[in-house]
């Protein structure tokens, strides 16, 4: 392993690195938006929609996000939809983070008791008010482990990306192995970055776990 590789290909990665935390951050948010809106749709009375809600979490969790990237990058073209890597790597990334949180959320909010609901029926609440006051301020408390836990895989599983040629982390780690033939530095300083983010965001979110157990 030589030192000034190293040194040379560092400062490279890190910009991959950055737009990797980009898009995981990005991501995980759109995600989180979609899933608490898919989640309430699963929940709801009426079956029809319930149903439709229940077949996108089945749809995007039951198959590879390797395949949804290549279907929003390679195969939206041939209807008529070009998407650029960033746009194809967003779209697929968000849509898949939010089924797995919409099971997150879901299992956040038929956790909490059902007393909460009566009671809040009995008040005269509508079932969106109730959802914004009482339920969900509740349910993301509880959900925040796992929550931690999906951003975490988000960010390592936008590695992917790499193949619709969105040029984070992975990407430039293989665009310095081809032009370096270095492939033990670029592997190894790749490897230590992934590491380090996950190591990071895992202490923060197990912060806000701690700060919100208090109360």
């Amino acid at each position: 392993m030589d030192i000034n590789v190293l040194k040379e290909m560092l400062p490279i990665l890190l910009k991959g690195s950055i737009m990797t935390i980009e898009l995981t951050v990005i991501s995980v948010i759109l995600g989180s938006v979609i899933g608490i809106f898919i989640s309430l749709l699963k929940l709801s009375h009426f079956k029809v929609i319930s149903k439709i809600a229940s077949f996108y979490t089945w749809l995007l969790r039951g198959t590879p996000m390797l395949l949804q990237l290549f279907a929003f990058y390679y195969g939206l073209p041939f209807v008529g939809v070009e998407l650029d890597p960033m746009q194809a790597a967003i779209i697929g990334l968000s849509l898949n983070s939010g089924a797995y949180m919409a099971e997150i959320i879901r299992g956040g909010i038929i956790s909490i008791d059902k007393g909460q609901f009566e009671a809040c029926k009995a008040l005269g609440f509508t079932y969106m008010q109730t959802m914004k006051r009482v339920i969900l301020p509740q349910t993301f408390k509880n959900i925040i482990p796992a929550v931690g836990n999906e951003f975490i895989t988000m960010l390592k599983d936008t590695s992917l990306v790499s193949v619709i040629a969105m040029t984070e982390l992975m990407r430039t780690a293989q665009l310095q192995l081809s032009a370096t033939a270095r492939p033990v530095e670029a592997l190894f300083i790749t490897g230590v970055l992934y590491l380090l983010m996950t190591t990071i965001f895992t202490t923060i979110f197990g912060g806000f776990e701690k700060k919100l157990s208090v109360y």
